[in-house]
């Protein structure tokens, strides 16, 4: 909701100042500076991203007018590792085989859609109750492991930020390229153009640049910071699975091991000591 107000505050606040200005709304109307500007943005875009990661930087982009990570969210994943956690102490690691094996049919899984959803997130689970499983690698070892691979998801994470953040230190170039175009097509109709129709040319170079700037500045620029700020809660929830899952192979029982976890979590939705004992205790 905050981002929607957020471009609405922008658009409003720039048109509103030019219209109140007396400015006219039709000398902004400019499809072919925006074409130029926009195709010229794509363009770019396509050559400095790999093709599958193009459709996911979309797909993450969209994503931004709704946060999953919250507090409901830390809850379910907290949640998911304690009862698993506590299933293997009961029962034995053997006994946690089916559920890792196939998460998608597990019944312990089951109960938390928000994560079972996330593949690349039920994955990470999976591997690392497997290799406990094995029963072969000592909790500093594991913590390595850990580490190793949260290095290389941080890069993965980090990307759609960069790419968008990639677009929009290059807008307000694009748009000095439209304006120069526009002069392009100004200088070159001064034989058989009046007053008039060189004002309109002149206009309408100027708007490729004021396109330009506002895209990068207005829009652009604060999708990145949001995405970079997306991939920061994510790798996060990723640490607190690492921190319960390192301090169970450490000896912690399920209670205490989840409790580390829960101290990784950013405070902004991080649950209560309380609000974690009741929800896992509950289920």
């Amino acid at each position: 909701m905050a981002k929607i107000l957020g471009i609405i505050v922008v658009f409003a606040s720039v048109l509103g100042g030019y219209v109140l200005s007396h400015g006219k709304i039709a000398a902004l109307i400019q499809p072919f500076e925006v074409m130029i500007i926009g195709g010229a943005a794509l363009g770019a875009f396509l050559q400095a991203n790999p093709g599958h990661m193009v459709k996911h930087v979309l797909k993450k982009a969209f994503g931004m007018f709704s946060s999953r990570f919250n507090h409901t969210f830390y809850l379910e994943v907290l949640g998911l590792i304690y009862e698993i956690l506590n299933k293997s102490r009961r029962e034995g690691m053997m006994a946690i085989e089916g559920d890792i094996e196939d998460a998608a049919a597990s019944p312990i899984f089951a109960k938390y859609p928000a994560v079972l959803k996330d593949e690349r997130m039920t994955a990470y689970i999976c591997d690392y109750l497997r290799i406990m499983s094995s029963g072969n690698m000592a909790p500093h070892e594991l913590e390595g492991l850990f580490d190793m691979e949260l290095t290389s998801l941080k890069e993965d994470l980090d990307h759609p930020s960069h790419a968008v953040n990639g677009i929009a230190d290059a807008m307000p170039g694009f748009g000095i390229v439209a304006a120069v175009l526009g002069i392009v097509v100004t200088m070159a109709s001064l034989g058989d153009s009046d007053q008039k129709m060189i004002g309109v040319h002149v206009g309408a170079a100027l708007v490729g640049t004021f396109f330009g700037i506002l895209a990068a500045y207005g829009f652009f620029g604060p999708l990145a910071h949001a995405l970079a700020h997306d991939a920061k809660e994510e790798l996060n929830v990723y640490e607190a699975i690492k921190a319960s899952l390192v301090a169970s192979a450490s000896g912690m029982p399920p209670s205490l091991a989840v409790e580390f976890g829960r101290k990784v979590l950013y405070p902004a939705h991080r649950p209560s000591f309380a609000e974690l004992e009741q929800a896992v205790r509950g289920r």
